[in-house]
């Protein structure tokens, strides 16, 4: 990696954690609550499924590009440790169904959504 794509790799880290809080604000804005973190959810389902398509496309996308997009970028926008913290809040709080649901939904529908990525992406492989 070349010393430019390492400065692309960090700008697209911070590109993509300024993004992740917008959308979670929106959308606790939105629902006017924060009683169960659905934007982190769908943030993370979102760079899940976005990496998955860029790992199914394979060689078609150059290395460091996969680096700048799915480190940088992906990596800034998706966030475990907030969902870890989310979860240990909730089941500090007495609230063990949030706790559950929050990391099993999370992990479950990003699974889901890393694979449906990942096909999807195959496809413009063959």
């Amino acid at each position: 990696m070349t010393g430019g794509e390492l400065v692309l790799l960090i700008v697209a880290g911070g590109l993509g954690a300024g993004l992740r809080h917008l959308v979670d604000r929106a959308i606790t804005a939105r629902r006017g609550s924060r009683r169960f973190p659905l934007g982190i959810l769908i943030v993370n389902v979102i760079g899940s499924f976005a990496l998955g398509v860029i790992a199914g496309l394979g060689d078609l996308v150059a290395d460091p590009w996969v680096a700048i997009v799915g480190v940088g970028l992906l990596g800034g926008f998706t966030t475990f440790s907030t969902v870890s913290v989310d979860s240990a809040r909730f089941a500090r709080a007495g609230r063990r169904d949030l706790a559950w649901t929050n990391l099993l939904g999370t992990f479950g529908a990003c699974v889901v959504a890393a694979g449906v990525g990942l096909m999807l992406g195959g496809f413009f492989v063959r």
